[in-house]
């Protein structure tokens, strides 16, 4: 049985990390990090970019990360996660959408990044902007793990183990 492929988005200022289901719906991959559009067109740029994926790669449930402050309360960066989310919402309204808690994702992946050996904040110039672009695809990939695990298929007990 597969399950419906899903598209989860950690929305930056400055960036977008996508995460994606695979094709049968029940692993989480890094997809790529969007670099958002400024000026006027930026939101309309961006919502292009991401409809083109959402075509591609067949999704029907959209998540984005909502950053709510570490007592659970509603921030400025949240606000403006709740706006792009409405603003995908009204493009693409026959898609499930959803908002996630992705409250220390971010510092999750970093902390992911440091154990697998990848370069500190610390490193040299282009070694950093690479960080920065895993960080948004690793807090993508959390953020849908996270639904995946509230939401995805229950495993039954292996009926070979007592």
């Amino acid at each position: 049985m597969a399950f419906p492929r899903t598209l989860a988005l950690d929305v930056g200022d400055k960036r977008i990390g996508l995460a994606i289901t695979d094709e049968l719906g029940l692993t989480a991959q890094p997809l790529f990090t969007l670099h958002r559009a400024s000026g006027k067109s930026g939101l309309r740029s961006d919502l292009k970019a991401i409809a083109r994926f959402i075509r591609q790669h067949k999704v029907e449930v959209l998540l984005v990360g909502h950053p709510l402050n570490a007592d659970g309360t509603t921030g400025p960066q949240a606000i403006k996660s709740e706006a792009f989310a409405q603003s995908l919402r009204e493009a693409h309204p026959t898609l499930q959408h959803h908002l996630l808690d992705e409250r220390l994702t971010t510092r999750e992946a970093h902390s992911l990044l440091n154990d697998a050996g990848r370069l500190h904040r610390s490193a040299g110039h282009a070694a950093r902007l690479d960080r920065k672009h895993l960080i948004d695809q690793v807090a993508a990939v959390l953020i849908l793990e996270s639904y995946l695990a509230k939401d995805g298929p229950t495993l039954l007990p292996d009926p070979d183990q007592p």
